[in-house]
């Protein structure tokens, strides 16, 4: 008997986020039994082992349809929020192995509502891409450079490779249509585990739209996506698109698919020198299942 519990990730005023399920006990699970629930229900999904040694608190293990996965931004809060709500988190911070590196989760519990969660991640890398590798990008979407900011488009990691592609404005954002086959053949050519298209919202207020194209999910887009968010926050750094502060940034993202999500990142700076950033966001219980 496996308890999975399915949560919405990175909602917005209680609706939206990304449809996660959470096995907070997957200690009897080997990977096939992991990847038959990831396939059941069509969602990555997370999967909390205990730790072995005394370096971390657990072991997160991720799964999409396909193929396992070395991080995952809104599972691995997800099954803080699960674990945290149940009574079963080892702590307020925890440390995390995760086959990206090591996590550390951040949970509050003040107050009588539901905990708040956040996760870090490590300093991005963000490059721009060659001009051949950026048409190839922009074929796939079937877009010119018109309809693009003067940008560049870039390659960005914290935990995995996404692309980052500034679109002129949230309406041209939005009127994209993915073709799976083609995104899967350019992620695989430039290095890449997604396409990221983003558009400034409001830039003063730091907020952002984005849509995730991913490589090879087994679903044609991301409702809200953690890591690729993370990534993203580099790259507005890096082009000039938010000052040098830890003040939240926000990234909106699922409009096009119905499924509005909020995702909210704070960059981390030692003596103006970007060190890492916290990704978190709302969580909400949908239902769970017995298998």
């Amino acid at each position: 008997m496996t308890e999975v519990e399915l949560v919405n990730v990175f909602t917005h005023m209680g609706r939206g986020g990304n449809p996660c399920p959470i096995v907070i006990d997957a200690s009897s699970l080997q990977a096939e039994g992991m990847q038959s629930v990831a396939e059941r229900f069509g969602h990555e999904s997370g999967f909390v082992l205990p730790s072995p040694g005394l370096d971390s608190d657990y072991v997160f293990r991720f799964w999409v349809p396909r193929h396992e996965m070395e991080m995952c931004g809104h599972a691995t809060i997800g099954a803080l929020w699960v674990l945290a709500t149940k009574g079963r988190l080892a702590g307020e911070q925890v440390r995390i192995e995760t086959r990206s590196g090591s996590v550390t989760g951040y949970v509050d519990r003040a107050g009588s509502g539901d905990p708040s969660v956040e996760i870090s991640q490590p300093v991005g890398k963000v490059v721009d891409l060659s001009r051949a590798d950026e048409e190839d990008v922009l074929s796939t979407l079937k877009l010119s450079r018109r309809d693009l900011l003067d940008l560049p488009i870039q390659n960005a990691v914290t935990s995995r490779v996404k692309t980052l592609i500034p679109m002129k404005g949230v309406r041209e954002l939005n009127a994209l249509v993915p073709d799976p086959s083609p995104i899967e053949a350019c992620c695989g050519r430039i290095g890449s585990t997604g396409l990221y298209p983003y558009a400034i919202d409001h830039q003063a207020e730091r907020r952002f739209e984005a849509r995730q194209f991913p490589k090879s999910s087994g679903y044609p887009e991301d409702a809200a996506t953690g890591i690729a968010a993370a990534a993203l926050a580099f790259g507005l750094l890096k082009n000039e698109l938010v000052e040098r502060n830890s003040k939240q940034i926000t990234i909106m993202q699922g409009r096009a698919m119905g499924a509005l999500s909020e995702i909210q990142v704070r960059l981390g700076f030692a003596d103006s020198r970007p060190v890492g950033c916290l990704l978190g966001g709302s969580v909400t219980r949908a239902e769970q299942h017995v298998l």
